[in-house]
């Protein structure tokens, strides 16, 4: 019900992909990603740029949605250093966000209980508001309103602490890990008005977004709203060798690799095991199947019947909120009261049981099908999920 954790959107055993991996293991197993560069990684990064925006033409590879997350804060500093604007210590982020587990993204997280363990995080991190209030349950798609309200807290930030000093804006377009937060119209777009107002970079964190999940390539495609830097993970490699990436702009790129002295290292970061060779090998055949089987195209098709399926759920008592978009929804249940989360830990369990794996945080499930995807797949999965929560 959830795609494995939202990254198999091709569906399982996909012998396109192992098969890519062997022949590249035999060829090449391992090339050493600090000065050196292997064919793999070049013809991968060439074939992503595709199917990203047109400004969007190189990548730096990672081994996760993490070390994306860590890759795009360094990006943004490095930028704003080759600006000249080595003040922007601060970085934005939102109430209820998900970032991934690395130092970095927890100092984004929004979400409390990812941070509690570890209090020792980034400073100069500020938050603004989540999207989501009582106004809009059972909505569908965007709210139509408060959209330009809620972007207006960057607004009142940049007021408060000096636009100046932010160097950048960390957004999942739909927040997914929280419970599918769908932004309110106006909302993305404003945030990139304020942007581009104070010289502040935008992150799109498409580690759940990308790949066709709402419907076009990516969130930015969908939602008419050009990043400066995307993230990405989870569906790359249909989640069959970990790799991450993040893709930036022509002009973030420019500005960072001329600022650096001649024949010296523009880019002070990167991992071992960065554009790995097998996992290139993964991603350009998960690529591939995705355009030979027009799988974006698919979930768009299929996004109406879906949606239609998860709201068919409103009448349960339990069920306190439904939000969704494209292949992307979430179920909000009337959590128990002083224990949060507790319900929801018992529901996933009881839907395992039923027959059918979905991702629950707290008390929203969050139901993700692969892209690969039929209406009695879809049927399979509400019938479980009105069995179990019928029993409650």
């Amino acid at each position: 019900g959830c795609s494995g954790l939202f990254n198999v959107a091709a569906g399982h055993g996909r012998r396109e992909i192992a098969d890519a991996v062997y022949a590249q293991m035999i060829q090449n197993d391992y090339t050493a990603p600090f000065q050196l560069g292997q064919p793999t990684s070049f013809a991968f990064a060439a074939k992503l740029s595709n199917i990203l925006p047109e400004t969007f033409n190189h990548v730096f590879f990672t081994n996760s949605g993490s070390e994306s997350i860590d890759t795009a804060l360094k990006i943004a500093m490095a930028t704003q250093r080759a600006r000249g604007e080595s003040q922007r210590i601060r970085f934005v982020s939102r109430e209820r966000a998900y970032h991934g587990v690395n130092m970095g993204g927890v100092s984004l997280s929004g979400m409390v209980r990812n941070r509690e363990t570890f209090p020792v995080v980034m400073p100069n991190v500020v938050m603004i508001r989540h999207t989501w209030d009582e106004d809009q349950v059972f909505t569908r798609g965007q709210p139509e309103h408060r959209g330009v309200e809620l972007a207006n807290d960057l607004q009142r930030h940049c007021e408060t602490y000096g636009g100046a000093t932010i160097a950048a804006v960390f957004v999942e377009p739909v927040a997914g890990s929280t419970g599918t937060l769908v932004p309110p119209k106006g909302y993305l777009e404003r945030l990139r008005e304020i942007c581009d107002e104070h010289g502040i970079l935008l992150v799109f964190d498409e580690v759940i977004t990308g790949f066709g999940r709402l419907g076009s390539p990516f969130a930015t495609d969908e939602f008419g709203v050009t990043p400066d830097i995307i993230t990405m993970a989870k569906a790359l490699t249909n989640g069959a060798i970990p790799m991450g990436a993040v893709s930036v702009t022509d002009e973030v790129y420019e500005t960072v690799m001329n600022a650096a002295p001649e024949k010296s290292i523009e880019f002070a970061h990167g991992y071992t095991y960065s554009a790995h060779p097998a996992a290139c090998a993964a991603g350009l055949a998960t690529l591939q199947i995705y355009e030979d089987e027009k799988l974006f195209e698919r979930g768009a098709a299929m996004s109406e019947y879906f949606l239609d399926a998860i709201w068919s759920l409103k009448d349960l008592g339990i069920v306190r909120d439904l939000r969704g978009y494209g292949m992307l929804a979430g179920i909000e249940v009337h959590g128990l009261e002083g224990k949060p989360g507790a319900r929801g830990g018992e529901l996933q369990k009881n839907l395992f049981w039923n027959g059918c794996h979905i991702k629950w945080t707290g008390d929203s499930a969050i139901v993700a099908p692969s892209l690969i995807a039929e209406k009695q797949h879809i049927d399979e999965i509400v019938d479980c999920l009105r069995v179990t929560l019928k029993d409650v």
